[in-house]
């Protein structure tokens, strides 16, 4: 059984300018797929779901969007808390914490409180968030745990090193989905992705439906896993 599926969220921006609109309008089209993949995710036993929504590198985009983008995520965080409470769904955020803008600082932090306890569905949202910054905080965590003296360097693994990502102790993803067509990890899950298969669809992120996940799903499920076996 699959229990974590991560999806970069790409295209939005390419998906309203197709229809001429203006293009922080494809950020609020996508923000509604959501819905339907968490509804796919609880509905066959996914435990895990991880969405890049916005990397350390997309603060270089204009003071315009990024405030849009914020907009956003405080409108989803007050809307969408009574539907994740009602089917079981915890929100958490794994980036780097100090630049949350503080405009949406307090709707993180309240969506992952008000979540904390439910099971069903783990929704991990990758918010000013970059593989390679991760993987040196989290170098950086062990150096200062093993100063203070709360971690033996000897029993430093690849299990003991996880711990100390953003992402803490969420499993690696079996499947990385990218959406848009661009055939790349920009920047995504670059430590837990070392036996992850790598799914690339040219359909936009607005576009992508549960039917597309479900063949990317039965792609995966015919492909023999060896593990270096």
């Amino acid at each position: 059984m699959i229990s974590h599926i991560a999806i970069t969220l790409d295209g939005n921006r390419r998906w309203a300018r197709k229809r001429g609109w203006p293009k922080i309008l494809g950020h609020r089209e996508g923000a509604k797929r959501i819905d339907d993949i968490a509804k796919y995710c609880l509905d066959h036993g996914v435990k895990y779901l991880s969405l890049y929504v916005f990397s350390i590198e997309n603060f270089k985009r204009s003071l315009e969007e990024k405030s849009y983008l914020f907009d956003l995520l405080n409108e989803f965080a007050k809307q969408k808390l009574p539907l994740f409470l009602k089917h079981g769904i915890k929100i958490q955020f794994s980036g780097d914490r100090t630049l949350f803008p503080d405009k949406v600082k307090a709707a993180c932090e309240m969506l992952e409180r008000e979540t904390a306890s439910q099971t069903k569905l783990i929704i991990n949202l990758l918010f000013c968030y970059g593989g390679q910054q991760e993987i040196v905080a989290a170098a950086k965590s062990c150096f200062d745990s093993i100063q203070r003296g709360e971690l033996d360097p000897d029993a430093l693994n690849v299990e003991t090193f996880s711990q100390h990502l953003w992402s803490g102790q969420m499993p690696p993803p079996e499947i990385i989905v990218r959406t848009g067509g661009v055939k790349r990890l920009s920047n995504c899950l670059l430590f837990h992705a070392a036996y992850s298969e790598l799914f690339f669809t040219d359909t936009l992120w607005p576009d992508f439906t549960e039917k597309d996940l479900d063949e990317i799903i039965e792609q995966y499920e015919s492909i023999k896993r060896n593990f270096g076996k």
